[in-house]
């Protein structure tokens, strides 16, 4: 299962060491799912955590050595995830899942992804952490 992670679920990683965005690294390190993430959902995640956190930034980088690096999306694919419902600033996230064959993108952006969650776009799942979370623990790995 290949996971795009939204900017949010790298910084709740970094920032609470025993919260539900660890358990999504520790999946991957076992071999469960592959996490993706692109240069446009790095860039925020290290912005944030500089300046909410800069304690942090060493838990953000060994969090980023396990994700797989997606490019950042076309603008026509761009284009087709801000006609979900996007803002400029995240309509980027939705088209580099898609562009990257991801299963599922994973965001707690309930304000800009709420209506989309747990629906698909495209081929992309769109959930949140939690509901990502059950679906990997669901999934016997068969």
């Amino acid at each position: 299962m290949r996971l795009f992670l939204d900017a949010n679920v790298l910084f709740s990683a970094a920032y609470s060491p025993a919260g539900r965005a660890v358990a999504l690294f520790r999946l991957s390190e076992i071999g469960r799912c592959t996490l993706i993430a692109s240069p446009h959902v790095i860039e925020e995640a290290t912005r944030n955590v500089a300046i909410k956190v800069p304690d942090k930034a060493p838990e953000l980088a060994r969090f980023l050595t396990a994700c797989e690096r997606a490019q950042e999306a076309p603008s026509n694919v761009v284009s087709w995830a801000a006609a979900k419902g996007l803002p400029e600033n995240d309509a980027p996230v939705l088209a580099a899942a898609a562009s990257c064959g991801a299963d599922m993108l994973v965001t707690g952006d309930r304000t800009h992804f709420g209506h989309l969650f747990d629906r698909r776009a495209g081929d992309v799942l769109v959930c949140s952490l939690r509901d990502a979370l059950a679906r990997m623990l669901e999934d016997d790995g068969s």
